[in-house]
């Protein structure tokens, strides 16, 4: 069962990262999955964030706060728990045969994909508070798992593993934060505040 599931996880691998492989994907990919590396998506971000807080009222400057929160929670989850405890090579480590690398390896483990579970995190907290673009924040979170797979640095296991994770992760600040809003409702969002 063990040897049938990886063989599945390893064809899918391939589909993505070479059946897939266009000259589009080649560029756009490598971009897309490293933004936070980059000055411009670092830029981008910090702009979103700062907009949020200022702009957003009340509402804005909670979820920024809970996204610094989040972030911080998930990414140490992933990668200073449940990497060390899984210890699953990267594709890019054995190295599978036929393996596109389009960005650096990495030195951590494959299990789960930390982009994954932050991002995906992200998007779910998003998601919950402003509803009206969920599928935009679904959108961003598909492509930055799948992105991880085409780049060849990730199982498509790995990143549906952190993706539920990460949504797990989102799903678990929210109750808190529900939780203090039923003993202080003056200093945290009400739930009509999150529809949106």
């Amino acid at each position: 069962m063990v040897e049938f599931l990886y063989s599945l996880d390893t064809s899918i691998f391939y589909f993505f990262n070479n059946t897939l492989a266009n000259p589009v994907f080649d560029v756009i990919m490598p971009a897309l999955t490293d933004w936070n590396k980059s000055w411009v998506g670092r830029s981008i971000f910090a702009v979103f964030w700062l907009l949020l807080v200022i702009k957003g009222g009340k509402k804005g400057r909670v979820v920024g706060g809970m996204i610094v929160l989040l972030i911080l929670f998930s990414d140490q989850f992933s990668s200073s728990l449940l990497k060390p405890l899984f210890a699953r090579s990267r594709p890019c480590h054995i190295p599978l045969d036929n393996l596109r690398l389009l960005v650096d390896c990495g030195g951590g483990f494959s299990f789960p994909s930390s982009h994954a579970v932050n991002n995906t995190a992200f998007a779910v907290l998003l998601s919950y508070h402003y509803k009206r673009w969920v599928w935009v924040f679904g959108v961003y979170a598909f492509l930055m798992c799948i992105s991880r797979v085409v780049v060849g640095v990730h199982y498509p296991s790995d990143v549906l593993g952190g993706a539920i994770i990460g949504a797990g992760c989102a799903w678990i600040l929210i109750y808190l934060h529900k939780m203090l809003a039923s003993k202080f409702p003056s200093l945290v969002l009400t739930e009509s505040s999150t529809e949106k």
